[in-house]
């Protein structure tokens, strides 16, 4: 494996998985999506969820079921390139825009976890079990600084770094470049973006709260004040989305977002990426998210996509089929 993704995947520091165990927890998801998916505009009578997502296999080893999640190393094997080269890939792809009905939609999605923070750095050392009994709930050790809102440790940086110098090989390859990119509000998500892409290509970053970490209780999970995030990125290529509060409005001491709500989220986010497009003259085809190990879960629940493990400051491409209902055209 590369240097400083190897080391980043460890039992402590790993995308929860989603498995069969967790089967509960899909219904229950299943379940309240169901309902807002009856959730109609007062004034348009539009939905307000129009879109159904799956995932389309055979594009990338990381969505196939013999893939080793935990040796996998996507640096090494072209990000997971399963077909014969990028530009087979990306004919495929337009080739199913192309002939699609026009309320189905692909896309491919690169889904980034930042590189490791304070706080995982904090995890390592005191173990996931304190981490979670304890220190979480603290902003620091006296020793290490992690909450709120963090920033990378240089080994985040380094591994950031990495995906920059693994894209520019994989672009000289003729894979595609993003033409959409959006981040969480964190600033170990805006630092990763930004040492991941430097130098590689000129971007617009959308800042979205939809793809924040799972919100709630962690001092780590609550973002700074919009004044900070601009003073800090705003010279760097990153714009709010509409309605981005100062504060953060969302975070609580006291309760810790569950994974059903978290995944309505991203469910969220996904009907507004393809919503914007579906009768839009240009669309984004191939966009870069980056965000965090509980959001990217939640992106693999909320699409069908198999378990993956995701160190820090690794990424999984995922391509997505979007199908929209008919009923309200």
């Amino acid at each position: 494996m590369t240097a400083g993704h190897l080391t980043a995947l460890r039992p402590e520091d790993v995308v929860t998985l989603y498995t069969a165990q967790d089967a509960e927890y899909y219904k229950t998801y299943q379940n309240a999506l169901m309902k807002k998916m009856t959730c109609q505009d007062t004034a348009t009578k539009k939905y307000l969820r129009p879109w159904k997502f799956e995932i389309v296999p055979g594009f990338f080893k990381q969505s196939e079921p013999e893939t080793d999640a935990f040796k996998f190393d996507y640096i090494e094997e072209d990000f997971g390139l399963n077909k014969p080269s990028w530009t087979k890939l990306v004919e495929e792809l337009q080739q199913l825009n192309l002939e699609s009905k026009d309320n189905v939609s692909y896309k491919l999605l690169f889904l980034a976890r930042h590189g490791q923070g304070w706080h995982n750095y904090a995890i390592v050392k005191y173990g996931q079990e304190a981490w979670d009994d304890k220190w979480s709930r603290m902003n620091g050790d006296g020793e290490l600084v992690w909450g709120p809102d963090p920033f990378l440790t240089p080994l985040g940086i380094e591994q950031a770094e990495g995906n920059n110098s693994a894209w520019k090989q994989q672009l000289a390859k003729g894979a595609p470049i993003p033409s959409a990119f959006y981040s969480s509000p964190f600033t170990r998500s805006i630092e990763t973006l930004i040492h991941t892409w430097d130098g590689v290509v000129d971007y617009t970053a959308m800042i979205k709260e939809d793809v924040r970490e799972t919100i709630g209780e962690h001092t780590c999970d609550k973002r700074s004040p919009k004044r900070v995030i601009q003073e800090r990125f705003g010279n760097k290529g990153f714009v709010f989305e509409d309605g981005f509060e100062e504060e953060d409005i969302y975070y609580q001491d006291d309760y810790r977002e569950t994974l059903c709500e978290q995944t309505l989220r991203i469910n969220n986010f996904l009907n507004f990426l393809f919503e914007k497009d579906w009768q839009a003259d240009k669309k984004d085809v191939f966009v870069n998210v980056t965000s965090h190990s509980g959001t990217i879960r939640s992106f693999i629940m909320a699409t069908g996509h198999r378990d993956f493990a995701i160190g820090t400051g690794g990424m999984i491409p995922v391509v997505i089929k979007a199908t929209r209902r008919t009923d309200d055209l």
